[in-house]
């Protein structure tokens, strides 16, 4: 494995330490004593389509790379990395089960270029990760890995204290507050703004480093337009009760593409070929466990927002049932699945190629099971 670790790098914005959870028929890295988890963690999920990936990931990734480490798995355990954000939300339920047909090896970090190194050198078999990193990681593996489904669909949303504020429309002649140009909300706002009739004239963009720091010109500007993921939507609105959730770039996305099929997506769930190839029952098995563990973050809260507590993940519970319906956590696989992620991968090829690996993915890339 050749110079693996800086790969992706741009896809990082923010670290916070290791975490993970277990019970019952499974294993994970624990939170040390005294350790403060952070909401920062979510910036890794929702800004992860950097304008420099693919220079960034011009290492060698390669499909051997892909799958040397397989035999690492001497346990055989299923290895599920994730990332301590909403993709993360949705396991947490499976993370404390003990009934799956399937040993588990829950590994859970705090930024992307962690867990893609670990996808490219074969210590994981499964993963969560930003949709559109599972692209880069597809054409640079050269089609070494597959992606089984999308655990999570937009946490994007515009907040504001101005009630005037109801449509992409109302945004001209503003200021919109987000992270990083050349970023997963950039692009999607740039998309959204266009399909509205806005141009770059119209709207100004004014970037920041870090989610955070929108946070605190919304709090000391209440009327100021500020555009940010979940959890961070959930504390500015708690920091400033006049913050409200003017906009949700879910549901605008989903009025602009109309029967097109295609939805804003944060995360997906990928499986190296390697493992799928010899082991696709296991596969199946936590599909399964999957789609059980996303509707229980859903129906059930707050025993969701517990275990994010103990996870790691959000440091007090309130703000995790808070945001959790906000989340946007799902479970979608097959067509349906294909349709919703090769539309949105589109939508960032047509910005900035770089942003999903340089091409799109051929329909090898979705796995269909039969």
């Amino acid at each position: 494995m050749k110079k693996l670790l800086p790969i992706l790098m741009a896809f990082a914005m923010t670290a916070v330490s290791l975490t993970g959870c277990a019970s019952g028929s499974k294993t994970a890295e624990t939170p040390a004593a005294g350790s403060a988890p952070s909401v920062q963690a979510e910036s890794s999920e929702s800004a992860d389509a950097s304008a420099s990936a693919e220079e960034t990931a011009s290492e060698d990734v390669s499909s051997e790379n892909a799958s040397d480490g397989a035999e690492n798995n001497s346990e055989g355990a299923v290895r599920v990395g994730s990332l301590k954000g909403p993709t993360s939300m949705g396991l947490v339920s499976l993370m404390n089960s003990d009934t799956s047909a399937n040993q588990y090896d829950f590994r859970m970090v705090t930024a992307a270029d962690e867990l893609v190194a670990s996808i490219a050198s074969g210590k994981l078999d499964i993963a969560l990760v930003p949709a559109n990193v599972a692209s880069v990681l597809y054409n640079k593996t050269e089609g070494g890995i597959s992606v089984i489904d999308i655990n999570t669909l937009g946490v994007l949303y515009i907040v504001s204290a101005d009630d005037s504020i109801k449509s992409v429309a109302d945004l001209k002649g503003r200021t919109v507050y987000l992270t990083g140009k050349g970023t997963t909300p950039d692009y999607v706002i740039q998309y959204l703004l266009k399909a509205n009739g806005l141009s770059e004239q119209d709207v100004k963009l004014e970037y920041k480093s870090e989610a955070a720091e929108v946070a605190a010109i919304l709090k000391e500007k209440p009327d100021s337009i500020g555009l940010l993921p979940q959890p961070f939507v959930t504390v500015a609105c708690a920091q400033n009760e006049t913050l409200k959730i003017v906009l949700d770039l879910t549901a605008e996305w989903d009025k602009v593409q109309g029967a097109e099929g295609s939805r804003l997506v944060t995360g997906v769930t990928i499986v190296t070929n390697e493992f799928l190839k010899n082991n696709e029952e296991a596969v199946k098995v936590f599909l399964s466990d999957h789609k059980v563990s996303a509707k229980a973050a859903v129906s059930d809260p707050k025993t969701t927002a517990e275990q994010i507590v103990q996870a790691g993940i959000i440091e007090k519970a309130p703000i995790a049932q808070k945001a959790l319906p906000y989340c946007n956590i799902t479970f979608i696989e097959g067509e349906e699945m294909k349709a919703a992620l090769s539309g949105y991968l589109n939508v960032l090829f047509e910005q900035d190629p770089k942003s999903v690996g340089g091409k799109l993915p051929a329909d090898n890339f979705y796995y269909i099971e039969k």
